[in-house]
């Protein structure tokens, strides 16, 4: 059976649209209906039924699906054993969520390394919610995000949590701060909502950005004010750059692991979520960044 046929499938699962598969699978409609015809007849199964109100699967289809998601997934393993080049033909994919990169990402990498010696790693910076396609895809072993998605092929679970705190250049109290001089971060929906709840008035905004690099460039560069992760904030206040922002709330944001879930149970990815929740929990509870919090609280 050709792989493109599984894929083809499973695009359309998702789309119910024989013209948004062609589409993102840059092939032609007519191709799109070859592909699922010749799959229907290889399986002797109608799996898609066509009508004015759109494309729906079958019973035939709906029991098909999980299993060509294991189809799926079971070629990109094989893909990924054959152009392995660690030392004992072993190799992992990490995708970490783009803020989490500077959270002592040398020491994650050495206790990777250590505990996994005969491992090939990969790590990349990338968004929730192309991790999670990845994982979908198989095409990534685990991934460290912030906004886990629901998907019958991906289990994640919080490993850990991370803090943004307040910051600016020209402020000193919550209370002073004007929506024009403010940089929202929208670095998860979940910050998003807790921010709106905690912080309605400067939820609409000019500018809003999402990566906390970004973040700490336009602090310094327009002078404003912002939430940035709490090691970042302790470096500016220590330079003498920001200050800690009075009466602003500590946002809270959770970190989770995902895995495909063929791989929930095995062993090298219970061993890396390990390692994770560890390195996560031990930033999180890091007491020099709660002693600048504090100190901010203690003031207000």
């Amino acid at each position: 059976m050709q792989i493109e046929l599984i894929e083809t499938f499973l695009d359309l699962c998702e789309t119910k649209s024989f013209n948004q598969t062609a589409d993102r699978l840059n092939i032609t409609q007519s191709t799109v209906s070859g592909r699922i015809k010749s799959l229907e007849q290889t399986i002797g199964r109608r799996l898609f039924r066509r009508s004015r109100s759109g494309t729906s699967l079958t019973v035939d289809g709906l029991r098909f699906e999980p299993h060509a998601r294991s189809l799926r997934h079971s070629w990109n393993t094989a893909l990924q054993a054959t152009r392995n080049s660690g030392p004992s033909g072993v190799s992992m994919r990490i995708g970490l969520q783009h803020d989490l990169v500077g959270l002592g990402f040398d020491r994650l990498i050495a206790d990777c390394r250590a505990a996994m010696p005969d491992t090939a790693f990969y790590f990349e910076g990338d968004y929730s919610s192309q991790m999670c396609a990845d994982l979908a895809r198989g095409t990534q072993d685990l991934a460290v995000l912030y906004s886990p998605q629901t998907h019958p092929d991906i289990f994640c679970e919080a490993v850990a949590e991370t803090h943004y705190v307040m910051v600016s250049t020209r402020f000193q109290n919550r209370t002073e701060i004007a929506p024009d001089s403010y940089i929202l971060g929208n670095f998860a929906p979940a910050f998003a909502l807790t921010h709106a709840t905690l912080l309605p008035e400067l939820s609409a905004v000019p500018l809003s950005v999402g990566q906390n690099a970004a973040m700490l460039d336009l602090l310094m560069s327009m002078n404003a004010t912002g939430y940035v992760l709490a090691h970042s904030a302790k470096a500016l206040v220590d330079a003498g750059h920001c200050t800690l922002v009075q009466g602003a709330p500590r946002i809270t944001q959770p970190v989770y692991a995902g895995v495909n879930l063929r791989n929930r149970h095995r062993t090298p990815y219970k061993r890396l979520q390990k390692i994770l929740r560890s390195h996560f929990s031990g930033w999180g509870a890091d007491a020099s960044l709660k002693d600048t919090v504090a100190r901010t609280v203690q003031k207000g």
